[in-house]
């Protein structure tokens, strides 16, 4: 009798519209993979983990969160998953804002380099001694 229980269960998962034999299923399964490096790059150095992918990290998981939750059917297991990779996104960037907050810098050039990244340093197009031969020649 048990198995017959679990037969039909087992029976209805397999045949339900979020079951494995849809998308709806092995998406989310295989999306729990940014999760986990999500939460890898938690031992990362702050200045090397990106505020932008973060923070596009953290924006799709909880649209992406909210949609499944309005779908019919409900997919839960990509509620949880989105949920959980905007959290993962939100920690990082509650780490990169501490981090920048300690620098010194501003909450507007805190939101610079979330948005923009790390600024680009510029080099001397040409050695100032050069320029001054230039000048002296003209």
């Amino acid at each position: 009798m048990a198995s017959r229980a679990f037969t039909g269960k087992f029976a209805r998962f397999m045949n339900s519209e979020t079951g494995p034999k849809t998308i709806h299923f092995w998406a989310p399964t295989l999306k729990w993979a940014l999760v986990i490096a999500g939460i890898s790059d938690i031992k990362r150095p702050v200045d090397s983990l990106s505020g932008t992918q973060q923070f596009a990290l953290l924006c799709t998981g909880a649209i992406w969160t909210r949609w499944s939750l309005i779908i019919k059917p409900k997919n839960y297991l990509l509620a949880s998953v989105n949920f959980f990779l905007g959290s993962v996104a939100g920690i990082q960037i509650g780490r990169i804002v501490y981090w920048r907050n300690s620098q010194g810098d501003s909450i507007g050039e805190i939101a610079q380099y979330i948005a923009n990244g790390k600024a680009k340093e510029t080099k001397e197009v040409a050695p100032a001694p050069v320029i001054a031969k230039i000048i002296e020649k003209a």
